[in-house]
């Protein structure tokens, strides 16, 4: 079953975001991380939010524990700097454009 999170940074900005998905993603943020199907960012009322959709929660969490989390402590400097309000729910239903 498909999983989505959402993250919103509290004052987080676009460059923060920039910072980061160039390194956590592959191809320079140009592409997805396996397993993800989904991904969209903006800025929001006081803040920015990040919505994203994986194949599934164990694609989330490889994901999570072996990209996201060690490569922002250790080597992104100009990224968020406070942890996401997180909401995490299991897909329902996926549309997509055809």
């Amino acid at each position: 079953m498909a999983y989505g999170i959402i993250h919103f940074y509290p004052n987080g900005t676009k460059s923060q975001y920039d910072a980061e998905i160039a390194i956590v993603h592959p191809h320079g943020g140009a592409g997805l991380p396996v397993g993800q199907l989904y991904h969209a960012a903006g800025p929001s009322p006081g803040g920015w939010s990040v919505v994203a959709i994986h194949d599934s929660k164990e694609t989330w969490q490889k994901f999570l524990d072996g990209v996201l989390l060690p490569t922002i402590q250790s080597q992104i400097k100009d990224g968020f700097k406070t942890e996401p309000q997180a909401t995490y729910f299991e897909v329902d239903h996926l549309q997509e454009k055809s």
